[in-house]
């Protein structure tokens, strides 16, 4: 039960955090979806740090580890739109700019965690 209100707590946390993001108004010309794209790289950039932070310091909780990666950054991310998106540009016929969406999400995701794990652990 404790665990389920700490991850719960950092998912407060994380998706309150999305949602403001979400509300800082960008001309939306363009059919990528740059905040979705933008919340979900910071979000792979976070849990990065968080996950060498941990693997360095083992004096951390695991009750911390767990509201950092599972609560904030579960909460923080948002897969569901990030598929949502992708499906409503396929469905308006932007089949490349999908594509483009769906490859340099993950490219730069992962990327970005791997990054992190090479030049901090130097």
């Amino acid at each position: 039960m404790k665990e389920l209100l700490i991850v719960g707590a950092g998912g407060f946390v994380g998706t309150i955090f999305r949602y403001l993001l979400t509300t800082i108004p960008l001309k939306e010309q363009h059919v990528f979806p740059f905040k979705t794209f933008g919340i979900n790289v910071a979000g792979c950039v976070l849990i990065g740090i968080i996950a060498l932070i941990a693997q360095r310091h083992f004096s951390l909780s695991n009750n911390i580890i767990l509201f950092l990666k599972t609560g904030i950054c579960g909460g923080f991310t948002t897969f569901s739109t990030f598929a949502l998106e992708t499906s409503d540009i396929l469905i308006k016929g932007h089949t490349f700019t999908a594509l483009l969406y769906v490859t340099s999400s993950i490219i730069v995701g992962v990327g970005v965690i791997l990054c992190i794990g090479r030049f901090c652990s130097v």
